[in-house]
């Protein structure tokens, strides 16, 4: 017998060789009918396969983001079955599940290949899942590894099992199809009941651009039709949302091919969002015992070779910046704490002066491929939000609450309010990635985990996801489409201040080294503007807002009175413009509309009369007439909730 423990902490006892499909039939067969997979001691398994030992047991089913993974992995294998069964000779690179779905790299040799081709595809994958075909795990050796493939002639299946040993290849087969694998999969494709085949791109093999451009192809399956659906309607509203599209409306932001790919241009109107984010920032970390600091946007490679940080990314970032003096080279900042470290030596710390807090928003460069660039969520120069803190061993736990609080109220007052923290530790198995001692990964882990405990955050573990100086805690927020965005992070660091050897004199007249925390609760502006785009679909906090109103005067007789309003509620505060335009009050009012400025005040005989205003919301519509005081009130009240 073999003891099995649950992850509600329960034991029971199964005979040796049971698998967790079995287990699952034993609490209950509605249970059993929705379990995908299994995570046994923490690693993801076939529910078919026979548990041999005394182990911890998690049944996965589509509500797991692993049991989903599992379900989109061998989606992959299906579309594959169904690519061999329709083109015959088509040769397969790798087909992972990913966030939203899954791909498959194939070359189709000479074949020409497009998303006409998806229908055809989506059909012949949907009736291999009627047929409900069992996925057959098999332990093979290398040398009948390499012999099947070689007479399949797939030269990239033979390529990934150079980098395999002996002992540990599997395949994996269902129905006529067979692929190199390691799993795990669903018990059968009978699971999927809906399939869409989303895009076609290329995709280098092993993203070498020396070697040859394979096919990429993008799907997403569901184990409901109605699920499918709805995601497609997500699609399409996260298409009327997507920042790029309503930065160019909006007039937020530009980007220029002669600037450089990357590299975005703020707009007056997005100049000035950006700037009421990091004055809100920049008056919360006042309050919270911050010091804002300045430092230059180049560095002296020598600062990013005892960070550590030349040895790890440099080949991430700009070429280096030579000077007339020989051997001297600079280059663009990459990160901002080496020059934080810098500022800490200045002086002599006593333990008296920490907590230290330094902020900076301040713009760092990274070569991002050009394949990568994205919008504003992942560009070559961007501004982050960034702070060290430098303290006590003592100091630490307390330190990073108070940094969760400063998070959580970021989050608060620009309405994401569904988020999880990654706890994210580094990886047991590769700790070659990363830099100093066990015992300080050891306490900085603790401290993280401890804190995040104790603010009561709903977290999530994840190992081989830290930084290569420390571990954190990512803010993984949800917005109004559901979708996943990392947001804010704080870090826990023991190392950089040894690189720089740090020092403070403590109670006891010796020399200490300080602890360093790093944290951005935006991240970057460039990227939390983006998700806040299109979290709210571009109608931003009142507060926040470009223009608050816009005045739309019926004809030209009434701009000198609308210039008068404008004035009076500039003086005030609130913020607007006045729209001079000769078109029809109907036009004026559909045009405030796309671009989401909050409210509109109509200006005719009456209005102008009564020493009045007619105030339209955007969304809602008429909400009568007002005075400028009562309008005044009104916005105040909005921006105080």
């Amino acid at each position: 017998m073999i003891n099995i423990t649950l992850p509600d902490g329960s034991s029971r006892q199964y005979e040796k060789g049971t698998t967790a499909h079995q287990i699952a039939l034993f609490i209950s067969e509605g249970l059993a009918r929705n379990v995908l997979a299994a995570e046994v001691n923490g690693e993801v398994w076939d529910s078919s396969r026979p548990i041999l030992t005394d182990s911890s047991l998690k049944l996965l089913t589509w509500n797991d983001t692993a049991g989903k993974a599992t379900f989109w992995h061998s989606s992959a294998h299906i579309m594959a079955e169904a690519l061999e069964a329709l083109y015959p000779g088509t040769k397969f690179g790798i087909g992972p599940a990913i966030e939203t779905g899954f791909y498959y790299d194939v070359d189709f040799g000479d074949r020409e290949f497009s998303s006409d081709d998806f229908k055809a595809i989506e059909t012949k994958m949907l009736e291999l899942a009627k047929q409900k075909e069992v996925f057959e795990r098999k332990s093979v050796s290398k040398a009948d590894a390499v012999a099947y493939f070689n007479e399949k002639g797939d030269e990239y299946k033979l390529d990934l099992l150079e980098g395999l040993e002996d002992g540990k290849i599997t395949f994996y087969r269902q129905g006529e199809f067979t692929d190199l694998c390691r799993g795990p999969h669903i018990p059968n494709t009978g699971f999927v009941k809906a399939v869409k085949l989303m895009n076609v791109a290329g995709a280098y093999w092993r993203g070498d651009e020396n070697r040859k451009q394979l096919t990429r192809i993008y799907g997403v399956t569901f184990p409901k039709a109605s699920e499918l659906t709805e995601y497609l309607q997500m699609i399409e509203e996260a298409k009327k949302r997507d920042h790029r599209k309503l930065g160019k409306e909006l007039e937020l932001f530009a980007f220029s091919e002669k600037v450089g790919m990357g590299l975005p241009l703020w707009l007056p109107k997005g100049a000035a969002l950006r700037e009421r984010l990091v004055q809100f920032l920049t008056k919360a970390q006042g309050k919270a015992g911050y010091e804002q600091v300045i430092t230059p946007h180049i560095g002296h490679k020598n600062l990013y070779i005892t960070s550590g940080h030349y040895e790890k990314y440099g080949k991430d970032a700009f070429q280096p910046i030579k000077t007339p003096q020989e051997g001297e080279e600079f280059f663009l900042k990459p990160m901002n704490c080496p020059h934080h470290c810098e500022i800490y030596k200045t002086k002599p710390r006593s333990y008296k002066d920490l907590p230290l807090r330094f902020a900076e928003f301040g713009t760092v460069y990274r070569y991002e491929q050009s394949g990568e660039l994205h919008g504003l969520t992942r560009v070559r120069g961007f501004t982050q939000d960034d702070a060290h803190l430098f303290c006590r061993p003592d100091q630490v736990k307390e330190e990073f609450k108070k940094v969760i609080d400063l998070v959580l109220y970021v989050f608060k007052s620009l309405g994401f309010n569904d988020y999880i923290a990654q706890i994210s530790l580094r990886d047991p198995e590769n700790r070659a990635k990363y830099i100093g001692s066990d015992e300080n990964w050891h306490l900085a882990e603790n401290a993280i985990i401890e804190a995040a405990a104790e603010k009561g955050l709903p977290t999530v573990v994840e190992y081989g996801e830290a930084a290569f100086y420390g571990p954190k805690l990512d803010f993984m927020v949800k917005d109004a489409l559901g979708r996943k965005w990392q947001l804010g992070t704080i870090q826990v660091d023991y190392n950089l201040p040894e690189r720089f050897e740090l020092e403070y004199t403590g109670s006891d007249n010796m020399k200490h080294r300080p602890v360093m925390i790093h944290r951005a609760p935006f991240g970057s502006l460039e990227r939390f503007i983006a998700v806040l785009i299109e979290h709210c679909a571009g109608n931003f906090p009142l507060w926040l807002s470009p223009e608050q109103f816009i005045i739309l005067p019926i004809s030209e007789k009434y701009e000198e009175y609308a210039k008068k309003v404008s004035d009076e509620l500039n003086n005030s505060d609130i913020r607007g413009l006045i729209d001079f335009r000769d078109e029809k009050i109907g036009r004026k009012i559909r045009d405030a509309e796309v671009k989401k400025i909050p409210y509109m005040l109509i200006i005719g005989d009456k209005e102008m009369a009564e020493g009045k205003v007619s105030v339209r919301k955007h969304g809602e519509g008429d909400l009568g007439e007002m005075t400028l005081q009562e309008f005044s009130e009104l916005l105040i009240k909005e921006i105080t909730v």
